[in-house]
């Protein structure tokens, strides 16, 4: 892949948010990076800013005058067999490469500190990153999400070998990862379009914890099961003993502070920078991974001070005294859960609605009963059109279908008025004197909305 007469790296898909840290990595390190997405997206148009050009059709004309011995096209699963631009690469005889295929290629020059698991790898990875970046020990990163310390998904530091990574494990991607450290955040079943059953999907955790050459950062609560695992494992918790442990958390006047403990020492006095009950988590197992790679005390602590989040990972957009808007990209009914919960715990007297658009339908049909039981959490609930993604529609999976089951106030909205709807919405709260927290979620385009429903919402 690093052969001496490569000099182009072709994307298929460049606006996916890992494929977007590969382009980024290798413009970066002087190859001419070009590529393909089915729609322009703030990503991509980032991407076109630092002079990555990207075609959003199937016409030929870039790929024509491709050299084939010296071009690499990378390639993620989303992009259909039969898209034309991909069946002609390989029709020529291109060499085609999967992201999974190729990040692992590349963090094998160093040591890869890897954060697997269902749900809290981004944030997890991130937080990581920011701690070792700005201590003496240094990492370079290819994350999950754009950090909203760097706005960036990748992170590069010339005098560490450390490569944080987002290990992913859909479509048995982590697989391809040989990691130094890996922590294990959670093994919740999904992506059963791909596994078939959750007994398929954990073995498939069960063999990437193999892979794992020094320390397993795992979550105390997860079954390990690993006939042969090189790596020492260690256990991390919240409220409760383990190798690496937080307690003594206090919530006040919008903040979170705790104390983390390892067997040597403890850093006391942690305040998180995003103030999310589920953050309290994802920092213990990043500062255990960045401790034991050597980080002090003082860079522990001013490292989770600092950190100020990821991109649609519980932003918050709106916050006055009656109205607190925040957007996130929860999409699993785990993490769905775990979003309200912080809700709740943060604002436990005000009134919630949340909004959220299902992501695939093979998800929607496989988790329903899931999905319900946590959105009827809410006070009341907007659901928007399922969001397709790589996939053909399934008989029967709506929205309306889903809303059936939940068993709040609920309605069906379409994108295009959700901004007005809300504003009515939270009119008719504040009319009736209570106070309130929207909260959008999903991992579709309802993205595109958070700047209308911001401005909608400076009531």
């Amino acid at each position: 892949m690093f052969a001496n007469q490569i000099h182009t790296y072709y994307f298929l898909g460049i606006g996916g948010i890992g494929m977007s840290a590969l382009a980024r990595y290798f413009a970066a390190k002087g190859y001419r990076v070009l590529g393909y997405d089915r729609t322009a997206s703030p990503l991509t148009e980032s991407l076109e800013a630092e002079g990555i050009a990207v075609q959003y059709d199937d016409s030929l004309d870039t790929v024509k005058a491709l050299d084939v011995a010296n071009t690499i096209v990378v390639r993620t699963p989303a992009v259909p067999e039969d898209f034309a631009v991909y069946v002609w690469l390989r029709e020529q005889g291109f060499q085609i490469l999967k992201r999974a295929e190729v990040l692992g290629l590349v963090t094998r020059s160093g040591r890869a500190l890897c954060v697997a698991g269902t749900h809290g790898k981004t944030t997890t990875s991130t937080m990581l990153a920011h701690i070792l970046h700005q201590s003496h020990v240094g990492a370079n990163a290819f994350l999950g999400g754009i950090a909203n310390n760097y706005s960036t998904n990748l992170l590069l530091d010339q005098k560490s070998d450390l490569v944080v990574v987002e290990a992913d494990e859909f479509d048995r991607s982590f697989h391809h990862l040989t990691p130094h450290i890996s922590v294990i955040t959670s093994m919740d079943p999904d992506h059963l379009d791909i596994y078939g059953t959750e007994e398929v999907y954990r073995e498939s955790f069960m063999h990437y914890a193999s892979l794992v050459q020094e320390a397993l950062v795992v979550k105390n609560s997860l079954q390990l099961t690993v006939d042969k695992l090189q790596a020492r494992v260690y256990t991390y918790a919240v409220g409760e003993k383990a190798y690496f442990y937080a307690d003594n958390i206090r919530v006040a006047n919008g903040e979170i502070r705790f104390d983390f403990h390892t067997p040597q020492q403890s850093v006391e006095d942690v305040q998180l920078g995003v103030p999310v009950w589920v953050n309290i988590e994802n920092g213990v197992a990043a500062m255990a991974v960045a401790w034991l790679m050597g980080a002090t005390d003082e860079e522990l602590r001013e490292g989770m001070r600092s950190f100020s989040g990821v991109y649609r990972r519980f932003n918050v957009h709106v916050n006055t005294p009656q109205i607190t808007y925040i957007d996130d990209y929860a999409h699993h009914p785990m993490e769905l859960k775990a979003s309200i919960e912080s809700v709740r715990k943060l604002y436990p007297e005000r009134y919630v609605i949340g909004v959220f658009q299902p992501h695939l339908f093979s998800r929607t049909q496989d988790f329903a009963e899931e999905f319900a039981a946590v959105l009827s959490q809410l006070d009341e609930v907007a659901l928007l059109p399922i969001y397709p993604a790589r996939e053909e529609p399934i008989q029967g999976v709506t929205s309306e279908w889903l809303m059936d089951k939940v068993q709040t106030k609920r309605a069906l909205v379409l994108p295009d008025i959700l901004a007005k709807y809300l504003r009515e919405r939270v009119k008719n709260c504040l009319a009736k004197e209570k106070n309130c927290v929207v909260i959008t979620m999903g991992a579709g385009d309802i993205d595109r909305q958070v700047q209308k429903i911001a401005k909608a919402l400076q009531i």
